[in-house]
């Protein structure tokens, strides 16, 4: 559920307290990253890092008393709304991941065994590529901004922004996850929801390679395999630590009802 109690800026000149100015920083940071055109998980896991520490940033900034008195009930529910959405994205995100690490570990043992049928493997990781490309349409399509509003308290703009900022980086990992570049903000959503069924171009990454590797008669190399499953569990560590701290947010959210 979009938080629907905040106005975008680009500067919040109305906080006060050191550390609402230091969550703005941060929020600077990642909206700057947004605008960067990258096919790297590094980049994406680096972004992930950086959202987690917006996220402890912001429990912190909840268990001020400043915080608390400003908020109001209506505005905390749907803050604890917004974070159940998103621990339902980590969730997506990690399930899809093992998905793909337990098909890649067959083909793993495959290859080093010289015994078994690589081929029947392949194929089975690819019809679940397929499968996971479809369901990643369907988060992308239900992830919606909501109409920003103006509110009293300027300093509590921070809280909307992250959820924003959060539905971006997530656009960009199932993007990247499906190998369709993110072509700006939001504009992959729109893409897929239009009539005309355009799309954006394909983006060359990790996943991408290796299913052209996989569906092409190219000798399938070990190597090219473990790549793959080392930008896999660093999206999975991301992530997790990611979530960790968004159940944090969330208990912090709720000790204030």
């Amino acid at each position: 559920m979009a938080v629907s109690f905040h106005t975008r800026s680009n500067s919040v000149p109305s906080l006060q307290h050191p550390q609402a100015a230091y969550v703005d920083e941060q929020l600077t940071r990642l909206r700057s990253s947004e605008a960067v055109s990258s096919s790297s998980s590094s980049f994406i896991y680096k972004r992930l890092s950086n959202l987690q520490d917006l996220y402890d940033s912001l429990d912190k900034m909840i268990r001020l008393s400043i915080t608390n008195q400003a908020l109001s009930q209506d505005q905390i529910e749907k803050l604890i709304d917004g974070s159940l959405m998103i621990l339902d994205l980590c969730n997506v995100a990690k399930d899809a991941l093992s998905q793909m690490k337990e098909g890649l570990k067959d083909i793993q043992s495959i290859l080093r065994r010289k015994r078994g049928d690589l081929s029947a493997e392949v194929k089975k990781y690819l019809t679940t590529r397929k499968s996971l490309k479809k369901s990643f349409q369907k988060v992308l399509k239900n992830l919606k901004v909501g109409q920003n509003k103006e509110i009293t308290d300027r300093s509590l703009v921070v809280f909307g922004e992250t959820e924003d900022v959060t539905k971006a980086l997530f656009e960009s990992l199932f993007s990247f996850m499906s190998g369709t570049k993110a072509c700006g903000k939001w504009s992959l959503v729109s893409k897929l929801m239009s009539q005309n069924k355009a799309t954006c171009e394909a983006e060359a990454n990790e996943f991408t390679r290796v299913d052209s590797v996989f569906q092409s008669e190219k000798s399938l190399k070990m190597e090219d395999v473990q790549m793959l499953e080392s930008c896999i569990q660093d999206l999975e560590d991301g992530i997790e630590s990611l979530s960790k701290s968004m159940i944090k947010y969330r208990v912090s959210l709720l000790n204030i009802l």
